[in-house]
């Protein structure tokens, strides 16, 4: 049975389902085109990820207790990677004319660009949930896509496929040494913030101690 939930959140769970059965079958269909065989690894291992991610969604949302939510494992790029910048000669874009066409740099693009997206649409999703348990699944999932999409950009990076462009120094270095730390209005105390925050555990707890004004008869 499904979860009761409002009507706006039901739509955006309806719109993340959707996207993620069709990020799915786009991976199917640009698979058999894979001719490198890490990113045939890393394919096959998001792939997958994301299958086991869209299932537990489904049972999530069908069958929400509000009694807690088995949480997955969630997806981490490599960490030991160094960026390479500048441009060296990037290749020329241009849309193919054949399915015959297609080679890993495209199917690369596709990756990134369904992970971008899913990414966007997880978080944006996340601020429109009143239920708690549908947040957190939805938080959890925009990083989820942001850890994919920054492991398909690393092999993209190293194989020359996306090139990141740089400034002069000089205009680097003036564009972030424009901003100075607020002054004069005195550093918070981290000890007392802390003390202000309240922990997550006992955001839905309600007050019993309410006083409920009486109703006139």
């Amino acid at each position: 049975m499904a979860a009761h939930l409002g009507a706006h959140e039901t739509m955006e769970v309806h719109e993340i389902l959707c996207s993620a059965i069709a990020g799915i079958n786009t991976m199917q269909l640009y698979r058999p085109h894979v001719k490198d065989q890490r990113l045939a690894q890393i394919m096959d291992k998001q792939m997958q990820f994301t299958i086991n991610e869209y299932n537990q969604m489904v049972q999530s949302v069908q069958h929400l207790s509000g009694q807690g939510m088995a949480q997955g494992t969630p997806y981490r790029a490599p960490s030991n990677f160094q960026p390479v910048y500048g441009l060296d000669n990037p290749a020329a874009s241009t849309p193919n004319m054949s399915a015959n066409q297609i080679d890993d740099r495209d199917v690369s693009s596709a990756l990134l660009a369904f992970h971008k997206s899913s990414a966007m649409m997880k978080i944006i999703a996340a601020l429109e949930c009143a239920n708690p348990q549908i947040r957190s699944m939805m938080q959890q999932g925009a990083v989820n896509c942001s850890e994919q999409a920054y492991e398909i950009w690393q092999y993209m990076n190293q194989a020359g496929y996306y090139q990141v462009p740089t400034m002069k120094e000089m205009t680097t270095n003036t564009v972030l040494n424009h901003y100075e730390p607020a002054s004069g209005m005195g550093m918070p105390n981290m000890t007392n913030m802390a003390n202000m925050v309240t922990p997550q555990s006992n955001l839905y707890q309600p007050n019993t101690n309410t006083v409920r004004p009486t109703l006139p008869q």
